[in-house]
């Protein structure tokens, strides 16, 4: 087994943390890096809100694709990618209103890699758990798709994680930082989070299945928590808006008015979140009692004992 140590980062009063590459920790963070140059609390999810959002997500997603990659045989410049001037750079090109036309990755000096935009299927599973002594955990898990291979060894599904790689070792003569190898972690979409209060307390631990979409899922929810004043289970209703590639997925029957709205700002608008979210989440409640939240978009409860 390997120990990993956790990647954190503060987002305004509170930290932030999850596990590094090729986990995808390093764009959650990177959206909340950008919008923290933003008044998110005086756009409660309003659709000026969610334009920030997308704007954001936007740019993380991008980044992803060209930089995030297994640790262990290419070397992630999560530092730089995390820097504070950075994302304040990113954050500087976001207009309030009006939505950015072909938004690229920003450009890592020292680091050639090749775009990666493999699609990558869902068949994730998460929950988190609580005990009485203060520990908290917060587990994904992945098969690939949502039997694996659909082949049963020792007991175990197989995972088709291969599809998480890209075939293409290079482009254009450029390396792909997600290329296949022995050995090599697949890009991952997963998010197990952990955030704490500005005295190191827990605060609130969330994950979600959902493929690629799962970014954005647990993003929204974090956002909806920390700067919309929502409980968690009210978070996790919110709309899923999921923003990468110059387009919006946003699901239908939770959208309102929020495809027109945001048609409005110049973004382009097709299609329904990739994947239903199924976020399960603890939080501590201003009093510290535990709170759970479950998405009613898939199975699961919360229990408390």
């Amino acid at each position: 087994a390997h120990v990993h140590p956790a990647i954190s980062r503060p987002y305004r009063e509170w930290t932030v943390c999850g596990p590094p590459p090729p986990t995808s920790t390093v764009t959650a963070l990177s959206i909340l890096g950008q919008l923290e140059s933003f008044d998110m609390a005086a756009e409660p999810a309003t659709p000026a809100g969610w334009h920030l959002f997308a704007e954001a997500s936007q740019r993380a997603y991008a980044d992803r694709e060209l930089y995030l990659a297994d640790d262990r045989f290419v070397e992630v410049p999560v530092e730089a990618l995390l820097d504070p001037a950075y994302l304040a750079q990113r954050a500087r090109t976001i207009h309030p209103r009006t939505a950015t036309a072909g938004i690229g990755p920003g450009i890592i000096d020292g680091f050639p890699r090749a775009v990666d935009p493999s699609q990558e299927p869902g068949g994730t599973s998460h929950f988190v758990v609580a005990d009485a002594r203060g520990n908290v955990v917060s587990m994904s898990t992945s098969v690939g798709f949502v039997s694996g291979t659909r082949r049963v060894a020792a007991g175990l599904v197989l995972n088709s994680n291969l599809t998480d790689f890209s075939f293409a070792p290079t482009r254009d003569g450029v390396p792909v930082a997600n290329a296949a190898a022995g050995r090599k972690r697949p890009r991952s979409a997963m998010i197990p989070t952990l955030v704490l209060d500005s005295e190191g307390r827990f605060r609130l631990a969330l994950g979600s299945p959902g493929g690629v979409s799962i970014i954005a899922y647990v993003t929204k929810t974090i956002l909806g928590v920390l700067d919309w004043g929502l409980t968690g289970a009210e978070a996790i209703e919110l709309p899923s808006v999921v923003a990468r590639g110059g387009m919006i997925a946003i699901e239908g029957d939770r959208a309102g008015g929020l495809v027109e709205a945001l048609g409005g700002f110049g973004h382009i608008v097709g299609g329904t979140a990739y994947e239903g979210s199924g976020i399960h989440l603890i939080e501590a409640a201003p009093d510290g009692t535990l709170r759970g939240g479950v998405d009613s978009r898939r199975e699961g409860t919360f229990r408390a004992s």
